[in-house]
């Protein structure tokens, strides 16, 4: 009785397993509409104003992203300024609007 078990649970596993297999290989593939046109475009908009911004206050771009304050879409730039006399840099955030 105890060997019926045994071999039965291990068929059930093995259905499970051969089930799980075959639902994925049998899977088509999503075709999702390509919407991340403009987001990618506003996202590299961000990231060259935040290395023009940068550029200006002497650091360098830490991050670059976009946002949208008030209704209206910003880039939120952090640039690391370098400290004085060997301390940390400083971290300073600039929000700008996205023309």
């Amino acid at each position: 009785m105890k060997t019926l078990r045994s071999h039965f649970r291990t068929a059930t596993l093995a259905l499970c397993a051969t089930g799980l297999f075959a639902s994925q290989a049998m899977a088509t593939p999503v075709i999702v509409p390509d919407q991340g046109g403009p987001i990618v475009l506003a996202a590299s908009d961000c990231y060259a104003i935040g290395q023009q911004v940068a550029e200006q206050n002497g650091g360098t771009l830490a991050k670059a992203s976009q946002s949208t304050r008030g209704g209206q879409p910003v880039c939120v730039i952090v640039v690391l300024v370098p400290g004085k006399d060997g301390q940390r840099p400083r971290r300073s955030e600039i929000v700008v609007p996205l023309n």
